[in-house]
């Protein structure tokens, strides 16, 4: 009861009681700036303020083009990464999460280091098991229909 009371004493005027709808300061009504002085003066246009989306997602980006990474023939254990350990196939990309140029250019690029004998075509080479995986074959990013 305190509160009220004590907010209707400072925000009401005789007029305001009355029952006439302009007795607010019209300061409240605009916008305030501030000035270099640090005086505070009214904005009198009704323009939009412009104020970027705070929900707003940040665009999604495949792992290799935030790192600007182009896939090469001769980079082995890059590429090794979006092969299947057991059977050697090529992840798609609804399991690695890659862009469609970027999963292109790491399909061409295995299918030419496995042509020149960099890479085994059936199985992922001993050596590269104990990386660290870039994403998880077990979870993709988008999962099938079935």
């Amino acid at each position: 009861m305190l509160k009220i009371t004590k907010f209707i004493a400072q925000n009401a005027t005789v007029v305001n009681l009355a029952g006439s709808r302009l007795a607010r300061p019209a300061s409240r009504f605009y916008a305030q700036t501030g000035s270099a002085e640090g005086k505070t003066t009214t904005r009198d246009s009704d323009e939009p303020i412009d104020i970027t989306n705070p929900f707003e997602k940040d665009p999604q980006q495949c792992i290799l083009c935030k790192n600007n990474i182009t896939p090469h023939y001769k980079n082995v254990r890059l590429l090794s990464q979006f092969q299947s350990s057991y059977t050697g196939r090529i992840y798609g990309r609804h399991i690695t999460g890659l862009c469609k140029q970027k999963q292109e250019d790491v399909e061409r690029a295995i299918l030419r280091a496995q042509q020149c004998l960099l890479m085994p075509g059936y199985h992922k080479d001993l050596d590269f098991l104990q990386d660290p995986k870039l994403f998880d074959p077990e979870r993709p990013v988008r999962p099938h229909k079935y």
